[in-house]
This record gives structure tokens, sequence and C-alpha cells, in this order.
């Protein structure tokens, strides 16, 4: 069950994810307090004995440095450069809420991709809006035939260079997923030559073992050998000489 910090901030995200969607307008200044207290929210829920899992920590870490980025792109003044910060932000991948179909950081990242196109399109075909000071009218220059054509063309251009992007991003991850699956076959090999060695130092030690218990009793057989030999010899010397002395006792020297 979730604990009443992690109720708020759920809540307090939810909010911060809706505001991000509406547009606001320059004095606009509450969002920007909203997610610096869902920073500290967040400080605090990763310090608290019920914290939920890590799994859900990340998701919220990446939930609050998307809204957190995204102000930080909206503060620059290029559209080129709002474009670029843009690409780099990483939406959540579950909803924050249960009613919600669609993770809300992912619908904000995708109206302000479009709102940065628009920008670019507008900053590179030279339209400006101009309004009067109470903003209630707002007068347009009608675009020519050439200028729409020109506009059609950027379109084209920005959506296949979107296509591309999306593309690498799926072979940058084909790759990332083909590396991890190398890695992990490189760790059981190396693993299993591990096993290998181990079980051979094993074996050596044995026969080692072996072989040291062979070379005592070979050394052991090789001292009776030479013990029985010797006897030997020491019996046959003095058969010889005893057969010696009965010899000549029995055949006296002739005179």
């Amino acid at each position: 069950m979730a604990s009443r910090l992690e109720i708020n901030f759920i809540r307090l995200l939810s909010r911060c994810e809706n505001m991000a969607s509406e547009k606001r307008g320059e004095a606009e200044w509450r969002l920007e307090k909203y997610v610096a207290a869902l920073v500290d929210m967040l400080v605090a829920l990763r310090k608290s004995p019920s914290k939920p899992t890590q799994e859900i920590l990340t998701e919220y870490t990446r939930k609050v440095d998307f809204l957190k980025g995204l102000l930080e792109a909206e503060k620059l003044t290029s559209p080129t450069e709002k474009a670029l910060a843009n690409q780099f932000l990483a939406p959540g991948r579950t909803p924050t809420i249960a009613n919600e179909r669609m993770p809300a950081t992912k619908t904000v990242h995708i109206q302000s991709k479009a709102r940065c196109t628009g920008e670019m399109r507008d900053e590179l075909l030279g339209t400006r809006t101009s309004g009067k000071a109470d903003g209630d009218l707002r007068n347009r220059r009608v675009l020519p035939l050439d200028e729409r054509q020109s506009a059609a063309e950027l379109d084209a251009v920005l959506q296949r260079h979107h296509n591309l992007q999306e593309k690498l991003a799926e072979d940058m991850l084909n790759l990332a997923r083909n590396l991890k699956n190398n890695t992990l076959a490189a760790q059981n090999i190396i693993k299993q030559d591990n096993q290998t060695l181990s079980q051979s130092m094993r074996q050596a030690d044995l026969n080692f073992e072996k072989l040291k218990t062979e070379s005592e009793r070979l050394e052991q057989h090789t001292k009776k050998s030479v013990n029985w030999l010797l006897w030997l010899m020491l019996i046959l010397v003095s058969f010889t000489f005893i057969s010696m002395i009965l010899f000549i006792r029995i055949f006296p020297r002739l005179r």
C-alpha cells in the first residue's frame, strides 16, 4: 500500500503533467514551483522507510527529470535549440494515474515537439504574428503559393528527419540489445572456462598426490629389493668361505 507521501507525490505529479499539457503564458510560475516541490518530495520518498520499489522510483525520477528538462527547454530563445533540447527529453513509460490510456508525459512530449516544429517552420519562412495590446485580435499574413509549397516541403523534410531519428534510435536500441546478449554470452563462456580450469586444477592436484604416493611406494620397493640382494650376496660369500675351509680340511696338502 502506498504511503501518504507517495500519494501526495502522485497527485502533484499528475497536476504538473496536466499543467504542462496546457498552454501557459509567460507569467505562469506555478509549474516551476510545483516541479521544485516534486524534486524535494522525491528526495524524501527515497529516504522514506516505506519507499516503493526501485523500478517505481526510477519511473518517478524519469518523469520529474522530463518536467525539469521541459521547463529548461521552454526558457531557450531559439526554436532550433528548443527542438534539439526536446529531442533529448525522455518521457515516462507508464501512466501516472489509473485512468490514463497513455502516459501524460509522452503526450506532453509530442505536443512540445509539434510546437517546436511549428516555431522552426515560422522562423525559416519568416512569418511573424502581431497583436494589439488587449491580445484579442491577431493578424497573420497570408502565405503565397510558393511559401505554402515551401512549408509543405519543410514539413516533409522534418518528417523525414524525424523518421530517420526514430530509425537511428531503434538501431541503437537493437545494437545495445545485441551488445548485452554478447556480453552475457561472453560471461557464460568465461564462467564455463573458469569452471573447467578449476576442475583441471583439482584433477592436477589429485594426480600429483597419486604420483607422490606411487613414488614413495616405488622407493620403498627399491629399498626392499636392495636389502634382499645384499643378504643374498652375504649368504653366497659365507657359503663360499665355509666351503673352502671344509675343502682344505678334507683334502690336506700333499707332502
